[in-house]
């Protein structure tokens, strides 16, 4: 069959392309290899009467035109959340953003004394040369701080020591939040729109959720022309003189058309071209690496936990590293009176023990955590849904860069392919930056332009703090310290 637009993956990127271009009046066909749920990482799923993210999707975004565009694809359907997150730590709740009387309550006397005075220390001699992510944090917070808010989480989550990880992970995460700015913040808070996006306290959010958004931007775009396939994996790219001519799927489906979009990974992408990418280019996407992601949804007997949207697990004692609590982001995700629903995510990878153990085991494990951390008795979890999410996060090793040009360059050569998101670019992007890309990518169709998908979140609108930043090298994920 033949369409003119082609995209793989309905996430917000390949959606974003569909509703982009069904605003042109453009028909397009999507492939989805999901048989049930569109969103992507930003989907929401159902379990009985209630529903659950994968990850927490706070919509914010500097960027006007994204924000604009979410008003539009769901016009009534917005609720303004407050934010209230806390991190766990060595059996202690302490507020984020920082508090400063709960957290020195928290810490005492004498740990607040030494974590000063490893301030101080810090920036009257700091570490040089500054490598790594712990180099980093240490220079601007001091290595008592570091220890307490930032190492055993950022290891848990990437599986890396934070000594071998690059400076990079932390130069754009939080560049502009220091141990001075964070208390400055603390003591005088800014005016609403001039906060640091790390430390924002409100956020819009779709009142069942974000797959919500985009079920509806689907039913929209397919009202005007697109239609969205389910069950649909691209398992093959057919292409001939830098041109694509056709997605194949698994099921032996052949979609031919004139413009192809991809959202897939790139590794896949790359593995999926026929005929075969040159050797080099094959070893390079085999080179890329990614980190998986597991949320176990546990159903508790109780109407009132904990006030947070969510909690950062920094004890190294129990695998969870983050717990979402859903009805703090809206009531509406839980579908019956005297329940919670708490997201527990766990950071880990499909080889490793943790994310083979079987979902009855995994929802045991997760009521046995909460109990622990002191949030719930496990006898009152009784029921719990495991959802697995493949090629999460891009991870950015020593030499991920180097590759990753190699084949942004070969994948140019191709003059009929579009790449958005944060699989297809890897990229760490946020859902506001994989549509921007996608938007980017339907006008360089258009309009003939020269916008480069692969530089979104780096330039000013989508630096993490506002800074402007011409260079790929600081990034929301760590690389590999060298």
């Amino acid at each position: 069959m033949r369409q003119k637009h082609v995209i793989a993956g309905a996430g917000p990127a390949g959606l974003t392309v569909a509703w982009e271009l069904a605003r042109r009046g453009e028909p397009s066909v999507v492939l989805e290899a999901d048989p049930k749920y569109v969103g992507g990482l930003a989907r929401t799923v159902r379990y009985k009467s209630h529903r659950f993210d994968i990850g927490g999707h706070r919509f914010y975004s500097k960027s006007n035109e994204i924000t604009a565009l979410w008003q539009e694809m769901l016009p009534s359907e917005f609720i303004q959340v407050p934010r209230l997150s806390r991190i766990y730590y060595n059996r202690t709740f302490f507020p984020y953003p920082i508090a400063i009387m709960p957290t020195l309550a928290g810490l005492g006397i004498v740990r607040s004394a030494r974590m000063a005075l490893s301030y101080m220390k810090a920036r009257l001699f700091p570490r040089k040369p500054e490598v790594s992510f712990e180099d980093y944090i240490v220079n601007r917070f001091g290595y008592e701080l570091y220890n307490t808010f930032f190492k055993a989480y950022t290891e848990k989550v990437w599986g890396m020591s934070c000594k071998k990880m690059s400076k990079d992970f932390a130069a754009q995460r939080i560049r502009n939040l220091s141990f001075l700015s964070a208390v400055r913040n603390a003591l005088f808070p800014p005016k609403k729109g001039k906060e640091l996006k790390t430390l924002i306290r409100t956020f819009a959010y779709p009142r069942h959720g974000p797959g919500q958004l985009w079920e509806s931007v689907q039913a929209q775009a397919e009202a005007e022309g697109a239609k969205v396939v389910m069950g649909k994996k691209v398992t093959k790219v057919r292409h001939q003189n830098g041109v694509v001519t056709a997605y194949e799927t698994a099921d032996g489906e052949v979609y031919e058309g004139e413009h192809f979009y991809s959202t897939m990974p790139l590794r896949e992408l790359i593995l999926a071209l026929d005929p075969p990418a040159p050797p080099e280019v094959q070893a390079s996407a085999r080179a890329l690496h990614y980190r998986d992601f597991l949320t176990v949804a546990l159903m508790v007997r109780k109407p009132d936990l904990f006030p947070d949207n969510w909690i950062y697990v920094h004890d190294p004692s129990v695998h969870v590293g983050r717990i979402q609590n859903y009805k703090n982001w809206s009531a509406a995700m839980v579908g019956e009176p005297g329940m919670t629903c708490l997201g527990l995510e766990y950071f880990c990878n499909e080889d490793e023990p943790l994310w083979n153990l079987p979902d009855a085991d995994l929802v045991k494990l997760a009521g046995q955590e909460v109990e622990k951390i002191g949030l719930a008795k496990a006898d009152d979890c009784f029921d719990g849904e495991v959802v697995r999410m493949r090629r999460a996060y891009p991870v950015y090793d020593g030499e991920y860069m180097g590759h990753r040009e190699r084949l942004k360059a070969y994948l140019g050569t191709f003059r009929n392919l579009q790449c958005a998101g944060r699989g297809a670019l890897h990229s760490y992007n946020s859902q506001d930056h994989s549509m921007m890309a996608a938007i980017y990518c339907v006008r360089n169709v258009f309009e003939g332009g020269t916008l480069d998908p692969w530089m979104i979140n780096t330039e000013e609108e989508y630096a993490e703090e506002g800074e402007l930043k011409k260079k790929f090298e600081e990034r929301l994920v760590p690389t590999q310290a060298t």
